[in-house]
């Protein structure tokens, strides 16, 4: 039987936002684990009845597939998901703009030099391409970077075919599954971040927000690129307000911002400004800020009053997909 000290002492190690996740599934929610441990515990929880033995369990599970995972997983100072925009309304032209920024950005000096300055001198990337609600594909799975000619092999991996038959923009099921890239991916960080660019509101697949609030229920944070460009076949689906979209409906977590695009040519740019913030883990300023005259801004992640269900009313309701999601 375990004493009450180390019990307490287990229960005071989980971290609180995973308590908030499991308070909000009613089941244990094991990040990064599919330990037998875990699950032999969660299966003993869920035939008890009431919270007071719940939760204590879900703790101790949580804490020994932690740690369980942290004696074989490879320490980083950051898990990073680049996840692209390859939707409809993203040409050729505009693809190749997206897979150029990131390898520029990838193999700046300032980034490689922040990169180098981490704790541990290392992060985990990995780069993935999304569309509609059944459209993703991992262009390069979880690599790791600690210096330039590591950069160089991860970016001459970007690339792939482009398919002009993905009509849809779900940045919803990008979220899904971006997050889910995290689970067993063979690094422990303490920081997992998803960057979503895209040049449109989510117009199919689940509600947006509830799969921002599942991943950072999870302790992820999601970051946004919106490009807001004008330009090519994005134009005809432009919305205003897209920067204000990202801000209010798609980005979250702990330091969330967003860094809105308004040209194909500042985008090299907005990618390197992006993993300087998110490599030194400082929150930027709050509002905006720009930095130069054509610069693109800098907004912090806010709450309001926002239509983040834009979409909805051309595409159509999105409780379908919830419902599929709910066990039978």
């Amino acid at each position: 039987m375990i004493g009450n000290s180390v019990a307490s002492d287990l229960i005071f190690r989980a971290s609180r936002r995973k308590s908030l996740a499991i308070a909000r599934t009613g089941a244990c929610r094991l990040r990064g684990s599919k330990s037998a441990i875990a699950t032999g515990i969660g299966a003993v929880a869920r035939r008890a009845s009431g919270w007071a033995f719940l939760l204590p369990l879900c703790f101790l599970a949580l804490v020994m597939a932690r740690d369980a995972r942290a004696q074989t997983a490879v320490p980083v100072d950051l898990e990073l998901v680049l996840a692209v925009d390859v939707s409809g309304s993203i040409n050729v032209r505009e693809l190749e703009i997206q897979r150029g920024g990131y390898a520029v950005a990838l193999l700046d000096d300032d980034v490689l030099a922040a990169i180098a300055r981490g704790y541990r001198g290392q992060v985990a990337m990995a780069y993935m391409e999304w569309a509609e609600a059944e459209s993703q594909r991992l262009l390069v799975d979880w690599t790791l970077i600690r210096d330039k000619a590591d950069a160089q092999a991860f970016v001459a991996r970007i690339a792939g075919r482009h398919d002009p038959g993905l009509r849809l923009t779900s940045i919803s099921h990008a979220i899904d599954f971006a997050a889910a890239l995290f689970q067993d991916n063979g690094f422990e960080s303490p920081r997992q971040v998803i960057d979503i660019s895209g040049d449109g509101p989510s117009n199919d697949g689940r509600i947006i927000t509830h799969a921002r609030d599942d991943a950072v229920a999870l302790g992820v944070t999601i970051n946004g690129l919106p490009l807001m460009t004008r330009e090519g076949d994005g134009a005809n689906w432009y919305l205003d307000d897209l920067d204000k979209y990202y801000r209010n409906c798609v980005v979250g977590g702990f330091g969330a911002f967003v860094i809105p695009v308004l040209r194909w040519a500042d985008f090299p740019d907005a990618v390197r400004r992006k993993l300087l913030l998110e490599l030194s883990g400082v929150q930027p300023p709050p509002a905006y800020a720009v930095a130069a005259p054509g610069r693109p801004r800098l907004w912090r992640v806010s709450a309001g009053g926002y239509n983040c269900r834009y979409g909805d009313p051309v595409w159509g309701p999105r409780e379908w997909y919830e419902d599929q999601r709910q066990p039978k």
